[in-house]
Protein backbone atom coordinates (compact mmCIF):
# COMPACT_ATOMS: atom_id res chain seq x y z
CA UNK A 1 0.00 0.00 0.00
CA UNK A 2 2.94 2.29 0.50
CA UNK A 3 4.33 1.50 -2.40
CA UNK A 4 1.37 2.40 -4.49
CA UNK A 5 1.41 5.45 -2.33
CA UNK A 6 5.34 6.29 -3.21
CA UNK A 7 4.26 5.51 -6.74
CA UNK A 8 1.21 7.83 -6.68
CA UNK A 9 3.17 10.99 -5.37
CA UNK A 10 6.32 10.14 -7.41
CA UNK A 11 4.11 10.48 -10.33
CA UNK A 12 2.31 13.20 -9.27
CA UNK A 13 5.35 15.07 -8.31
CA UNK A 14 6.51 14.47 -11.93
CA UNK A 15 3.34 16.12 -13.50
CA UNK A 16 3.89 18.90 -11.29
CA UNK A 17 7.17 19.17 -12.15
CA UNK A 18 6.09 19.23 -16.04
CA UNK A 19 3.56 21.71 -15.59
CA UNK A 20 5.68 24.33 -14.39
CA UNK A 21 8.55 23.56 -16.69
CA UNK A 22 5.72 24.11 -19.41
CA UNK A 23 4.40 27.58 -17.29
CA UNK A 24 8.16 28.69 -17.28
CA UNK A 25 8.78 28.13 -21.05
CA UNK A 26 5.49 30.01 -21.47
CA UNK A 27 6.38 33.13 -19.18
CA UNK A 28 9.35 33.32 -21.59
CA UNK A 29 7.02 33.97 -24.30
CA UNK A 30 7.46 33.30 -28.62
CA UNK A 31 8.05 35.81 -31.16
CA UNK A 32 6.98 35.73 -34.77
CA UNK A 33 9.77 37.24 -36.91
CA UNK A 34 9.81 38.36 -40.63
CA UNK A 35 13.44 38.85 -41.65
CA UNK A 36 14.93 40.49 -44.92
CA UNK A 37 18.40 39.86 -44.37
CA UNK A 38 20.91 37.17 -45.59
CA UNK A 39 19.25 33.79 -44.04
CA UNK A 40 22.84 33.16 -42.27
CA UNK A 41 22.39 36.36 -40.74
CA UNK A 42 18.82 35.68 -39.81
CA UNK A 43 19.51 32.63 -37.90
CA UNK A 44 22.46 34.48 -36.35
CA UNK A 45 19.96 36.54 -34.88
CA UNK A 46 17.41 34.19 -33.99
CA UNK A 47 20.13 32.08 -32.60
CA UNK A 48 21.90 34.79 -29.93
CA UNK A 49 18.18 36.41 -29.25
CA UNK A 50 16.89 33.34 -28.15
CA UNK A 51 20.03 32.00 -26.08
CA UNK A 52 20.11 35.21 -24.19
CA UNK A 53 16.12 36.25 -23.41
CA UNK A 54 14.64 32.28 -23.73
CA UNK A 55 12.29 34.04 -26.00
CA UNK A 56 11.41 31.02 -28.32
CA UNK A 57 11.71 32.34 -32.49
CA UNK A 58 9.62 31.84 -35.09
CA UNK A 59 11.46 32.77 -38.06
CA UNK A 60 10.66 33.43 -41.69
CA UNK A 61 13.13 34.85 -44.53
CA UNK A 62 11.89 36.92 -47.52
CA UNK A 63 12.76 39.40 -49.51
CA UNK A 64 11.28 43.14 -47.99
CA UNK A 65 8.51 43.28 -51.08
CA UNK A 66 7.69 39.94 -50.37
CA UNK A 67 7.53 40.50 -46.72
CA UNK A 68 5.13 43.61 -47.50
CA UNK A 69 3.12 41.80 -49.86
CA UNK A 70 2.38 39.44 -46.87
CA UNK A 71 2.05 41.79 -43.55
CA UNK A 72 -0.93 43.32 -46.35
CA UNK A 73 -2.36 40.24 -47.13
CA UNK A 74 -2.30 39.46 -43.57
CA UNK A 75 -3.66 42.54 -42.12
CA UNK A 76 -6.93 41.61 -41.14
CA UNK A 77 -5.09 38.60 -38.95
CA UNK A 78 -1.78 39.55 -38.37
CA UNK A 79 0.66 36.43 -37.97
CA UNK A 80 3.83 38.24 -37.69
CA UNK A 81 5.43 40.36 -34.56
CA UNK A 82 8.30 41.90 -36.29
CA UNK A 83 10.02 42.52 -39.60
CA UNK A 84 13.36 42.89 -39.11
CA UNK A 85 16.06 44.34 -42.17
CA UNK A 86 15.35 44.89 -45.65
CA UNK A 87 15.26 48.61 -47.44
CA UNK A 88 13.81 51.48 -45.84
CA UNK A 89 11.39 52.35 -48.48
CA UNK A 90 8.75 49.64 -48.06
CA UNK A 91 8.97 49.75 -43.90
CA UNK A 92 7.72 53.52 -44.76
CA UNK A 93 5.24 52.57 -47.21
CA UNK A 94 3.81 50.24 -44.15
CA UNK A 95 3.92 52.78 -41.87
CA UNK A 96 1.58 55.05 -44.39
CA UNK A 97 -0.69 51.98 -44.37
CA UNK A 98 -1.25 51.80 -41.10
CA UNK A 99 0.66 48.32 -40.95
CA UNK A 100 3.08 48.89 -38.11
CA UNK A 101 3.10 49.75 -34.77
CA UNK A 102 4.53 53.10 -33.01
CA UNK A 103 7.13 52.40 -30.55
CA UNK A 104 10.58 54.46 -30.05
CA UNK A 105 14.04 52.43 -28.51
CA UNK A 106 15.42 52.95 -25.36
CA UNK A 107 18.37 52.92 -27.60
CA UNK A 108 17.56 55.70 -29.88
CA UNK A 109 19.02 58.45 -28.86
CA UNK A 110 22.63 56.25 -29.71
CA UNK A 111 21.71 56.14 -33.70
CA UNK A 112 22.96 57.77 -36.38
CA UNK A 113 20.99 60.60 -37.71
CA UNK A 114 20.16 58.61 -40.74
CA UNK A 115 18.67 55.96 -38.35
CA UNK A 116 16.96 58.55 -36.43
CA UNK A 117 15.26 60.22 -39.31
CA UNK A 118 14.01 56.78 -41.02
CA UNK A 119 12.21 56.81 -37.64
CA UNK A 120 10.96 60.73 -37.89
CA UNK A 121 9.57 60.06 -41.40
CA UNK A 122 7.69 56.81 -40.40
CA UNK A 123 6.31 58.35 -37.16
CA UNK A 124 8.17 56.31 -34.98
CA UNK A 125 6.38 53.15 -36.96
CA UNK A 126 10.23 51.94 -37.68
CA UNK A 127 13.82 52.42 -37.10
CA UNK A 128 17.11 52.32 -39.06
CA UNK A 129 18.85 49.52 -38.52
CA UNK A 130 22.13 49.99 -40.77
CA UNK A 131 23.38 51.89 -43.96
CA UNK A 132 24.71 50.12 -46.62
CA UNK A 133 25.39 51.94 -50.58
CA UNK A 134 24.26 50.99 -53.74
CA UNK A 135 26.93 49.59 -56.21
CA UNK A 136 27.06 47.12 -58.40
CA UNK A 137 29.73 44.19 -58.61
CA UNK A 138 31.50 41.67 -61.62
CA UNK A 139 33.04 38.64 -61.67
CA UNK A 140 36.77 39.13 -62.58
CA UNK A 141 37.14 35.93 -64.63
CA UNK A 142 34.40 36.28 -66.80
CA UNK A 143 35.01 39.55 -67.06
CA UNK A 144 38.33 38.74 -68.40
CA UNK A 145 37.37 36.04 -70.52
CA UNK A 146 34.81 37.77 -72.27
CA UNK A 147 37.13 40.79 -72.94
CA UNK A 148 34.71 43.15 -71.69
CA UNK A 149 35.70 46.20 -70.40
CA UNK A 150 35.70 47.45 -66.68
CA UNK A 151 32.31 49.53 -65.81
CA UNK A 152 32.66 52.18 -63.72
CA UNK A 153 29.35 54.03 -63.79
CA UNK A 154 25.82 53.58 -63.49
CA UNK A 155 26.11 54.90 -67.33
CA UNK A 156 28.23 52.09 -68.80
CA UNK A 157 25.71 49.30 -67.71
CA UNK A 158 23.57 50.71 -70.63
CA UNK A 159 26.04 49.84 -73.23
CA UNK A 160 25.57 47.35 -75.73
CA UNK A 161 28.66 45.11 -75.17
CA UNK A 162 27.12 44.15 -71.92
CA UNK A 163 24.23 42.99 -73.37
CA UNK A 164 23.13 39.44 -71.70
CA UNK A 165 25.55 39.78 -68.89
CA UNK A 166 23.74 41.74 -66.07
CA UNK A 167 21.03 40.97 -63.30
CA UNK A 168 19.17 43.17 -61.05
CA UNK A 169 15.91 42.32 -58.77
CA UNK A 170 12.52 42.50 -59.58
CA UNK A 171 11.83 46.47 -58.03
CA UNK A 172 8.42 44.51 -56.99
CA UNK A 173 9.92 41.78 -54.97
CA UNK A 174 12.83 43.49 -54.18
CA UNK A 175 13.97 46.65 -51.84
CA UNK A 176 17.65 46.42 -53.38
CA UNK A 177 16.39 46.87 -56.92
CA UNK A 178 13.45 49.24 -55.91
CA UNK A 179 16.19 51.57 -54.37
CA UNK A 180 18.13 51.06 -57.52
CA UNK A 181 14.93 52.57 -59.73
CA UNK A 182 14.82 55.22 -57.32
CA UNK A 183 18.30 56.07 -57.44
CA UNK A 184 18.57 56.15 -61.17
CA UNK A 185 15.87 58.33 -61.09
CA UNK A 186 16.93 60.75 -58.35
CA UNK A 187 20.54 60.92 -60.47
CA UNK A 188 18.77 61.42 -64.07
CA UNK A 189 15.69 62.94 -63.50
CA UNK A 190 12.61 61.40 -63.86
CA UNK A 191 12.66 61.52 -67.65
CA UNK A 192 15.78 60.51 -68.51
CA UNK A 193 16.01 57.99 -65.73
CA UNK A 194 13.26 56.38 -67.33
CA UNK A 195 14.83 56.07 -70.72
CA UNK A 196 17.70 54.93 -68.58
CA UNK A 197 16.02 52.19 -67.09
CA UNK A 198 14.51 51.12 -70.51
CA UNK A 199 18.15 50.82 -71.58
CA UNK A 200 19.63 48.58 -68.65
CA UNK A 201 16.62 46.47 -69.25
CA UNK A 202 17.96 45.65 -72.69
CA UNK A 203 20.91 44.17 -70.84
CA UNK A 204 19.73 42.16 -68.25
CA UNK A 205 20.03 38.57 -68.70
CA UNK A 206 17.41 37.75 -65.55
CA UNK A 207 15.44 39.75 -63.00
CA UNK A 208 15.56 37.67 -59.68
CA UNK A 209 13.22 38.38 -56.52
CA UNK A 210 16.12 38.46 -54.11
CA UNK A 211 18.83 41.46 -54.09
CA UNK A 212 21.12 40.14 -52.91
CA UNK A 213 20.97 36.93 -55.62
CA UNK A 214 22.83 38.73 -58.84
CA UNK A 215 26.12 39.18 -57.50
CA UNK A 216 26.07 35.53 -55.55
CA UNK A 217 25.82 34.58 -59.15
CA UNK A 218 28.61 36.31 -60.03
CA UNK A 219 30.41 35.19 -57.22
CA UNK A 220 29.32 31.95 -58.32
CA UNK A 221 30.94 32.41 -62.22
CA UNK A 222 26.98 32.19 -63.27
CA UNK A 223 26.43 35.87 -64.22
CA UNK A 224 28.86 38.75 -65.22
CA UNK A 225 27.83 41.63 -63.37
CA UNK A 226 25.36 42.20 -60.39
CA UNK A 227 23.41 45.11 -59.66
CA UNK A 228 23.23 45.20 -55.36
CA UNK A 229 24.35 46.97 -52.06
CA UNK A 230 27.95 47.46 -52.21
CA UNK A 231 28.50 45.41 -49.05
CA UNK A 232 26.66 42.41 -50.42
CA UNK A 233 29.70 42.14 -53.34
CA UNK A 234 32.18 42.90 -50.38
CA UNK A 235 30.91 39.70 -48.71
CA UNK A 236 31.55 37.41 -52.36
CA UNK A 237 34.76 38.62 -51.98
CA UNK A 238 35.99 37.49 -48.25
CA UNK A 239 34.68 34.30 -49.56
CA UNK A 240 37.68 34.44 -51.71
CA UNK A 241 35.08 34.57 -55.07
CA UNK A 242 36.72 36.57 -57.89
CA UNK A 243 34.53 40.12 -56.91
CA UNK A 244 34.90 43.10 -57.67
CA UNK A 245 32.83 45.78 -56.13
CA UNK A 246 32.10 49.45 -57.98
CA UNK A 247 30.85 52.71 -56.61
CA UNK A 248 29.18 54.50 -59.91
CA UNK A 249 31.12 57.56 -60.53
CA UNK A 250 27.55 59.87 -60.94
CA UNK A 251 27.02 59.44 -57.15
CA UNK A 252 24.83 56.75 -55.61
CA UNK A 253 21.58 55.82 -53.67
CA UNK A 254 21.63 54.02 -50.10
CA UNK A 255 19.62 52.28 -47.85
CA UNK A 256 18.79 52.74 -44.25
CA UNK A 257 17.83 49.00 -43.74
CA UNK A 258 14.84 49.36 -41.02
CA UNK A 259 12.89 47.41 -38.34
CA UNK A 260 9.23 47.66 -37.44
CA UNK A 261 6.86 46.27 -35.06
CA UNK A 262 3.65 44.64 -36.79
CA UNK A 263 0.48 46.55 -35.48
CA UNK A 264 -1.92 43.98 -33.76
CA UNK A 265 1.90 41.59 -32.79
CA UNK A 266 -0.02 39.14 -31.23
CA UNK A 267 3.17 39.00 -29.00
CA UNK A 268 3.72 42.50 -28.38
CA UNK A 269 5.98 42.10 -24.86
CA UNK A 270 8.34 40.51 -27.00
CA UNK A 271 8.49 42.40 -29.86
CA UNK A 272 9.34 45.06 -28.20
CA UNK A 273 11.95 43.21 -26.54
CA UNK A 274 13.55 42.42 -29.60
CA UNK A 275 13.15 45.34 -30.87
CA UNK A 276 15.37 47.36 -28.11
CA UNK A 277 17.70 44.30 -28.09
CA UNK A 278 18.12 44.71 -32.35
CA UNK A 279 19.40 48.00 -31.91
CA UNK A 280 21.37 47.38 -28.45
CA UNK A 281 25.18 48.19 -28.81
CA UNK A 282 26.07 44.81 -28.01
CA UNK A 283 23.63 42.93 -30.51
CA UNK A 284 24.53 45.41 -33.63
CA UNK A 285 28.29 44.42 -32.51
CA UNK A 286 27.54 40.95 -32.90
CA UNK A 287 25.47 41.20 -36.00
CA UNK A 288 27.97 43.45 -37.87
CA UNK A 289 31.65 42.01 -37.04
CA UNK A 290 29.77 38.42 -37.38
CA UNK A 291 31.83 38.34 -40.80
CA UNK A 292 28.39 38.06 -42.68
CA UNK A 293 26.81 41.37 -42.17
CA UNK A 294 28.63 43.99 -43.86
CA UNK A 295 26.66 47.13 -43.50
CA UNK A 296 27.42 49.84 -41.07
CA UNK A 297 25.26 49.76 -37.83
CA UNK A 298 22.99 52.27 -36.94
CA UNK A 299 24.30 52.20 -32.99
CA UNK A 300 27.11 54.72 -32.92
CA UNK A 301 28.19 52.39 -29.93
CA UNK A 302 28.41 49.50 -31.65
CA UNK A 303 31.79 48.13 -33.87
CA UNK A 304 31.26 47.58 -37.61
CA UNK A 305 33.42 44.72 -39.72
CA UNK A 306 36.67 45.91 -41.16
CA UNK A 307 35.89 45.63 -44.80
CA UNK A 308 32.98 46.95 -44.60
CA UNK A 309 32.09 49.89 -47.02
CA UNK A 310 33.33 53.28 -45.82
CA UNK A 311 30.66 55.45 -46.39
CA UNK A 312 32.94 58.42 -46.16
CA UNK A 313 34.81 57.60 -49.41
CA UNK A 314 31.29 56.94 -51.38
CA UNK A 315 29.60 59.83 -53.32
CA UNK A 316 26.11 59.25 -51.63
CA UNK A 317 23.57 61.05 -53.19
CA UNK A 318 20.59 63.10 -50.97
CA UNK A 319 18.51 60.08 -50.85
CA UNK A 320 14.96 61.41 -50.60
CA UNK A 321 13.73 59.19 -48.44
CA UNK A 322 9.90 60.57 -47.97
CA UNK A 323 9.21 61.01 -51.10
CA UNK A 324 10.45 57.49 -52.95
CA UNK A 325 9.06 56.30 -49.48
CA UNK A 326 5.54 57.05 -50.29
CA UNK A 327 3.16 54.49 -51.33
CA UNK A 328 1.30 56.20 -53.83
CA UNK A 329 4.77 56.97 -55.31
CA UNK A 330 5.73 53.71 -54.34
CA UNK A 331 2.89 52.06 -56.58
CA UNK A 332 2.95 54.33 -59.19
CA UNK A 333 6.35 54.22 -59.81
CA UNK A 334 6.38 50.34 -59.92
CA UNK A 335 3.13 50.15 -61.94
CA UNK A 336 5.32 52.56 -64.49
CA UNK A 337 7.88 49.50 -64.38
CA UNK A 338 5.80 47.28 -65.65
CA UNK A 339 4.11 48.91 -68.43
CA UNK A 340 6.94 50.35 -69.60
CA UNK A 341 9.97 48.56 -68.97
CA UNK A 342 10.11 44.65 -68.09
CA UNK A 343 7.32 44.41 -71.22
CA UNK A 344 10.14 45.73 -73.62
CA UNK A 345 11.39 42.26 -75.55
CA UNK A 346 15.30 41.73 -75.09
Amino acid sequence: MMKTSFKAAKVFVLIALSFLISLSVQARGRLTLYCSVGADVCELIVRNFQKETGIKVAMTRKSSGETLAQIKAESSNPKGDVWFGGTGDPHLTASQEGLTYKYKSKHFDDLRPAAQQQAINGNYKTVGIYVGALGYGYNEDLMKSKGLPIPSSWDDLTKSVYKGHIQMANPNSSGTAYTTLATILQIFGETKGWEYMKKLHLNINQYTKSGSAPIKAAGRGENTIGICFQHDAVKQAKKGLKVKVVSPSEGTGYEVGSMSIIDGARNLDEAKIFYDWAVSPAAQTLIFTSGISLQVPANTKASADPDAPDLSTINLIDYDFQTYGNKKKRAQLLSKWDDDVSTIAR
